[in-house]
């Protein structure tokens, strides 16, 4: 979503962006993400060690992110690698940024009427 981009934009695209939020707002999601975001591609093997999440649990969170487009996996010999994918999480930023800036102008609208009297 280009730093332009209207709320009729985003209205298009929420389809998408509500699959990125509904993916993230899992707190071991949000963790994997988190592990991902320090770039690179992890193995499930790197991705459960130290914590006490399975690796068949690892891997279904990884792809409800996949299925979301904030991840992908390539394969590498005998083993998937992780990696995270940043547009989707750069559009998801772009969104919030917009409705930052909208929910800002309406504060600002609200003030000048309160004050007005």
């Amino acid at each position: 979503m280009p730093a332009n981009k209207t709320l009729s934009g985003l209205v298009q695209s929420s389809e998408a962006l509500a699959g990125v939020f509904a993916a993230l707002g899992d707190p071991t999601r949000l963790k994997l993400v988190a592990v991902l975001c320090a770039g690179g591609a992890f193995s499930i093997a790197q991705l459960t060690a130290g914590t006490d999440i399975s690796r068949q649990g690892v891997t279904k969170h990884l792809q409800v992110l996949a299925d979301a487009g904030v991840v992908h996996d390539v394969k590498s010999g005998r083993e998937r690698l992780w990696q995270l994918e940043p547009s989707q999480l750069d559009e998801a930023r772009q969104a919030l940024e917009l409705i930052g800036r909208q929910w800002e102008q309406a504060l600002g609208r609200l003030k000048a009427f309160v004050e007005r009297g």
